[in-house]
């Protein structure tokens, strides 16, 4: 495992961690979601490396260890130069192999973002619990009047996992966010906006992973964008009983072997 630091486009560095696999099948970039960070998917990390894959992770600008506003967002561009500065990142560091974007909650957003604005430019997704409608109405009465640099308490913490120990983690992160901004959440509420408007640009292979007790981001979200978008190789799997972090539940190794079932299949088909 090596680390450093990467550049976003308009020159925010990012922090990026990656685990290159000997002989690797794929590439797989892994987008964490808000007020989190990159080192808490180092389980998942490893059940990917352990399978063949290299993985490539960053933490978002004003989150972790990158530069930037803490947890903020002027507009959609910085997301999506921030998940394009990884994704090349982790091509050029993989020449030659399938990349794939793994994209949880917030990150997941990112990531359908970034499919339907760069058709082609991965061979496949994996999206989990990722917010692409806000059916659940997340901060919808946050007043749109607000200075962009008002901020909030997380309260995102109980509703994370089913297991205790998992929140508890969560809480005791010194890099766990603690505030978020009016403007990382105008960011979000636009970004959703354009997705529902143009579900038709989004065209590459996915598969949607969501816990079907998700208190967080309501599993229609991954309902409504699988049935809207223009993929003809789509999946959707709602997990009964699993909370938001359906990567980190007590039976995440079920979730992880789909997600990696699914990745060995889209290799071989390529």
């Amino acid at each position: 495992m090596v680390s450093w630091f990467i550049s976003s486009a308009d020159g925010t560095r990012l922090f990026y961690r990656a685990e290159q696999a000997e002989e690797a099948r794929a590439v797989v970039v892994v987008v964490h979601g808000l007020c989190e960070h990159q080192g808490r998917y180092d389980y998942l990390a490893e059940r990917l490396h352990s399978c063949g894959y290299s993985v490539a992770r960053f933490d978002h600008r004003g989150h972790g260890q990158s530069e930037g506003t803490r947890v903020f967002y002027n507009d959609t561009s910085e997301i999506l130069s921030d998940v394009d500065a990884a994704v090349e990142t982790a091509r050029t560091e993989n020449p030659g192999v399938p990349l794939f974007v793994i994209g949880h909650s917030m990150g997941g957003f990112a990531a359908a973002l970034y499919g339907s604005t760069y058709p082609g430019k991965a061979a496949g997704y994996v999206l989990s619990g990722a917010l692409t409608r806000n059916t659940g109405n997340i901060g919808e009465d946050l007043p749109r009047v607000l200075p962009r640099e008002t901020y909030f308490p997380n309260t995102l913490g109980a509703g994370v996992c089913s297991d205790p120990k998992v929140v508890e983690a969560y809480g005791n992160d010194p890099l766990v966010e603690k505030m978020i901004s009016a403007g990382l959440f105008y960011t979000l509420f636009s970004g959703i906006d354009w997705l529902k408007e143009n579900p038709r640009s989004f065209t590459d292979p996915v598969l949607l992973l969501h816990g079907c007790d998700d208190g967080l981001v309501n599993n229609q979200d991954s309902r409504d964008f699988f049935g809207e978008i223009a993929s003809e190789d789509k999946t959707l799997k709602i997990y009964s009983r699993l909370y938001h972090e359906i990567f980190n539940e007590v039976t995440r190794d079920e979730v992880i072997d789909d997600a990696i079932a699914w990745l060995d299949r889209h290799v071989t088909m390529g």
